[in-house]
């Protein structure tokens, strides 16, 4: 696996797209500047002195509350503008965390406010063995700012055969299922060919069902996961993927959109749904990878766009804008790039995508977020908290 050729005065290898090159042209290159009938956009710091933040969300339990992951194993909050002292939850002490390791991404039950139990995707080490463990959490009677630690519930491990392309992201989709994205057990190029290995987990969106059981299972699966039935795991939803770090859904339409960071030229956006192919190792975006020209595409899904390594190496999901503060930009998608800060904008004209730079703003961005009104924020690996707001 070569370097990549992009110097990061950070840490954060993970997001990194494994190898070098670059210097490819996007076919689908960048548009002129927004349209008129859309606000500038500022990133704005609200919060700061976070340990290497990883993600941003809230609890939609009208609260107000935003949680902040951090790789080491905590998760803090911001309440009324201000950090708490004590964090809502200290797993320091199970995580492997460094690297492309640690705790990775937290959601909250959909019916949070009734039932206060929160799901975390973390990395640790057994008998030398690097795992990723899905695990859900209740909240501390009578303190719903504290975790409680002793109601663990290990859901699922997935042993790790490297230690980068672990993604991180879990959500509730609108059918109230728990999705979450394995990367494709890392090195580069996906040596052991998991991306298009149904029988296994890894370079996979996942999807249970966490308020049922099936069998000894800790969760229920799905009855209409596409391989309940055979011919693969039947966690699997899609497949293909390398590295999906960040997703989300889109409540009113439903639809997932997934940033699966590429490997040595391309970056991509993909809407994945039941039981699709997103091509992972056979294509890196629209582009042959195994074999580098001639690969056969039958049977896959491309993703909405793709751009190459002179733009960004690290592409970083975000969301679908149903806010009001950015006038403009509703139900538009914005997403960013972890090596250059740069933000931009994907809308939809008669099933095609335009993408539009936004901004360039310098800032390492690990996560997006948004608050109960749907309002977007970006997380500064270097420990900041920045919102989106009009120029």
């Amino acid at each position: 696996m070569r370097a990549t050729p992009i110097a990061l005065t950070l840490t954060l290898l993970f997001l990194a797209a494994c190898g070098g090159g670059g210097g490819s042209t996007d076919s689908g290159s960048t548009t002129p500047p927004p349209p008129k009938t859309q606000v500038q956009l500022t990133l704005t710091k609200v919060a700061s002195g976070f340990n290497t933040p990883l993600g941003l969300e809230n609890a939609g339990d009208a609260s107000n509350r935003l949680f902040v992951v951090e790789q080491p194993g905590t998760i803090r909050i911001i309440q009324n503008g201000n950090v708490l002292p004590t964090p809502f939850l200290d797993i320091t002490s199970k995580v492997t965390s460094g690297g492309e390791t640690g705790l990775l991404g937290v959601t909250f039950h959909p019916n949070f406010m009734q039932n206060p139990r929160f799901y975390v995707n973390y990395t640790r080490t057994v008998s030398g063995q690097l795992q990723t463990v899905i695990s859900e959490f209740k909240t501390s009677t009578g303190n719903p700012n504290l975790a409680d630690t002793s109601t663990e519930r290990i859901l699922l491990t997935v042993n790790q055969p490297f230690t980068n392309h672990n993604a991180g992201q879990l959500a509730f989709g609108p059918d109230g299922m728990l999705y979450f994205g394995l990367g494709d057990g890392g090195s580069g190029g996906d040596p052991m060919g998991n991306g298009q290995n149904t029988n296994v987990l890894l370079g996979k969106m996942l999807r249970i069902d966490v308020d049922h059981t099936t069998g000894n299972l800790p969760y229920a699966i799905p009855a209409d996961n596409p391989f309940v039935n055979g011919g693969g795991a039947p966690e699997i939803w899609a497949y293909g993927l390398r590295n999906p770090w960040r997703f989300s859904f889109d409540q009113p339409t439903g639809r997932q959109f997934v940033a699966d960071v590429g490997q040595d030229a391309y970056e991509e956006i993909d809407i994945v749904t039941k039981g699709n192919n997103y091509g992972w190792n056979v294509m890196e975006g629209t582009h042959c990878y195994n074999p580098s020209t001639g690969c056969n595409m039958t049977g896959l899904t491309l993703p909405i766009t793709d751009y190459a390594h002179s733009e960004g190496v690290t592409v970083i999901g975000g969301y679908v804008y149903h806010g009001s503060l950015l006038t403009g930009f509703q139900n538009v998608y914005i997403f960013g790039d972890f090596s250059n800060g740069k933000i931009w904008s994907l809308t939809e004209s008669n099933g095609s995508w335009t993408r539009t730079l936004l901004l360039t703003t310098g800032v390492n961005i690990s996560s997006f977020g948004r608050d109960e009104s749907g309002e977007l924020y970006a997380v500064d690996y270097s420990g900041n908290i920045l919102q989106l707001r009009p120029m």
